[in-house]
């Protein structure tokens, strides 16, 4: 290949680098946009895995879409709506408790390494934690809160187009995935549909998977809360499991809570208790529960899934942060399925030579040549066996 050539192809691939970044430029200006509707979309992708079973199950027995959507629809709402409304008021209502445990529990822990055997200088970090109440824990914080939140009209109407994408998706749910592979090249819609099966059960698997482990921490975490006198063992257990929900992050912000509390309410010891009962449990989800509940739908290392969250965090908040896991997975799953469809099949035929030894696999003779002898040799006697005329 010639020098201009080897140009000719860097620039080549630098414009298309270009294109590709305006276009990813011009896709963001428009979801930003759109941003209400791209939410909705997503958001209730999550649910729709959770109730698809139901519904897949009642339209086996006979029960037309439309209602199976309906009354699948509303169950979900009475289900989920009663699990929150218990959930939720109890975080509000000891919240202040909360705050004000931990804070008096790092508070011990700044002592022990300021005045301890370590005898280390705390006071910069003192006033970055001095800083952080004042911001977030006064009566001024729900008004801050209030600032930055979304404002009131955009989340009812949100919530209402999530309902209405939600119903849809389990009325019509694989007409909508035949309408979508259909726009596509008629060359390209095998693959696409089963790289978006498998990005569907991928998003199932990891939704339903992280729900039961996050069950599983905040029962087996509450329980020994409770068993440690720990007073706000119950919120505490609810936080656990909305913190579950993050993986590897959400488990180190809400561990690190629960020893702050069990130190500052129960006394040292029920706090390196509380310590070790998180380290196990998270060393129990790690090893055990991931594996054999999520299995291959978070094959990530821990390092991506973090910075997954962290950099999903910076682009859309909590919803970016809870959004970015899954994400990632099913990136993971398409690119694997991918190489998978472009790696060429490798199983030898009826006459390789595996060993390089001059033979055919198994050992057995290339009789193809002995073959036209035969033959051959069989023609000319029974030439010679003719009659001469």
């Amino acid at each position: 290949m010639s020098g201009s050539d080897g140009l000719r192809r860097a620039g080549g691939a630098a414009w298309a680098l270009v294109g590709l970044a305006l276009a990813a430029a011009v896709v963001g200006v428009v979801a930003a946009q759109v941003s209400l509707v791209l939410v909705a979309v997503t958001l209730a992708l999550f649910p729709a895995t959770l109730l698809e079973p139901v519904a897949t199950w009642m339209r086996e027995r006979g029960v037309p879409n439309a209602v199976t959507a309906l009354v699948t629809l509303v169950a979900g709402l009475v289900v989920i709506g009663a699990v929150i409304g218990a959930m939720v008021p109890l975080v509000v209502a000891e919240l202040p408790s909360l705050m004000g445990s931990a804070g008096e529990g790092l508070g011990e822990v700044l002592s022990w390494l300021r005045d301890g055997p370590l005898d280390l200088d705390v006071e910069g970090f003192e006033g970055l934690v001095g800083m952080a109440a004042e911001r977030f824990g006064g009566a001024e914080a729900g008004g801050q809160v209030a600032g930055v939140a979304i404002s009131a009209v955009e989340v009812v109407t949100g919530s209402l187009l999530l309902l209405v994408v939600l119903f849809f998706y389990l009325k019509d749910g694989d007409r909508l995935r035949k309408g979508l592979i259909a726009t596509l090249p008629r060359g390209a819609r095998e693959r696409a549909s089963r790289l978006l099966a498998g990005a569907w059960q991928t998003l199932g698997s990891y939704f339903r998977g992280q729900l039961l482990v996050a069950l599983v921490d905040a029962v087996v975490i509450g329980v020994g809360l409770l068993l440690l006198g720990v007073p706000l063992a119950l919120p505490l257990a609810v936080l656990i499991f909305f913190g579950g929900l993050f993986p590897i992050v959400g488990a180190i912000v809400t561990g690190t809570l629960v020893v702050l509390v069990a130190l500052a309410d129960a006394g040292l010891t029920s706090g390196l208790i509380a310590l070790g009962l998180v380290v196990l449990v998270q060393q129990l989800e790690s090893n055990v529960l991931q594996p054999l509940i999520l299995g291959r739908a978070i094959a990530l290392h821990p390092l991506v899934i973090v910075l997954s969250i962290v950099a999903g965090s910076l682009v859309m908040g909590i919803l970016g942060a809870f959004l970015a896991v899954p994400v990632a997975a099913i990136i993971a799953r398409t690119i694997e399925d991918l190489r998978e469809d472009e790696e060429p099949d490798q199983q030898p035929g009826p006459h390789a030579d595996p060993d390089g030894t001059g033979e055919p696999a198994g050992g057995e003779r290339d009789v193809r040549n002995e073959d036209v002898l035969t033959v051959a040799a069989t023609a000319a006697a029974a030439h010679r066996e003719q009659p001469n005329g």
